[in-house]
């Protein structure tokens, strides 16, 4: 029978204090707040962190400092209107837009770092507006969440670090930096090893959830159905980049195998890992030993 092995280190009463940050006040209608989308998404994923940073040997202490930066990754995107942050990105990978701040750069060279969603709007505004995504001050928000994500994020934490000092939690400047790896890679290309592996945890794990998640497939991936095959290509995918590294998907692969993320993947898919999905994880697992 396998063993869950996804612990949540701080409290429950902590995480879900931490999960309300992601409410955000809308800014169409004084007075009312806008839920977190998918907040058990931030839950889920920083259970599977603390498990890969406990099996690559960091301390229990160390993993629970972690894991609440894994509770806030998401939280740039606070404020997050799925129909419009969908209909937007939808219509960009359609279209072969870069929707990441140094994708976006590579294909644009001349986009001063920062400044991504401007560069995105002044091209891309007039022909969003013509499919029939209006483009208002709303609408650019959502733009921001991804392509000026930095940005985003800092204001957020900025507003909410007196919060934050009031639960007495041991906020460090590396939880920030490795909250915006997926995003900006380059910015820990001078960090110490360990800042760069927990930022790796972080991001296969958010996104091997992302890629398991039913909600999020049906919100804003246009996607019919999660497998694990699709989620163990996109971590390859990042590994062959560079974004994380062999060792991380492997312990993903192995812990998955071993039955420790069962419970998580139940409930971003709606439904159990099969015997065969296992048995094909270990096959491969046993073909490159």
């Amino acid at each position: 029978m396998p063993v869950e092995q996804a612990p949540l280190l701080v409290t429950q009463g902590l995480a879900r204090t931490l999960l309300k940050l992601y409410a955000y006040p809308d800014p169409r209608r004084p007075g009312r707040l806008i839920r977190g989308y998918d907040c058990p998404h931030a839950l889920r994923t920083a259970r599977m962190c603390a498990a890969l940073a406990l099996r690559l040997g960091y301390t229990p202490r160390h993993v629970r400092q972690f894991q609440i930066a894994c509770l806030l990754h998401d939280l740039g995107r606070a404020g997050l209107d799925w129909r419009l942050f969908g209909s937007i990105w939808s219509w960009a990978r359609r279209h072969g837009i870069p929707t990441r701040p140094a994708e976006w750069r590579a294909v644009y060279p001349r986009t001063p770092e920062g400044r991504e969603t401007e560069a995105f709007l002044a091209q891309f505004r007039h022909r969003l507006e013509t499919d029939g995504i209006a483009m208002d001050a709303w609408a650019c928000e959502q733009v921001e969440m991804r392509l000026g994500y930095a940005r985003r994020l800092t204001r957020r934490l900025r507003v909410l670090r007196p919060r934050l000092r009031k639960l007495r939690l041991d906020w460090s400047g590396w939880m920030e930096r490795i909250m915006l790896y997926y995003y900006y890679p380059d910015r820990l290309n001078d960090a110490p090893g360990w800042v760069r592996q927990l930022a790796e945890i972080l991001v296969a794990c958010e996104q091997f959830e992302a890629h398991s998640n039913r909600r999020r497939g049906r919100d804003y991936y246009a996607r019919a159905t999660e497998s694990l095959s699709e989620a163990f290509a996109y971590l390859s995918k990042l590994e062959q980049k560079g974004t994380v590294s062999r060792s991380v998907v492997t312990t993903v692969r192995e812990l998955v195998v071993e039955g420790a993320f069962d419970t998580v993947i139940h409930q971003a898919r709606g439904r159990s890992v099969s015997s065969r999905e296992r048995a094909v994880l270990r096959a491969g697992m046993e073909q490159e030993t």
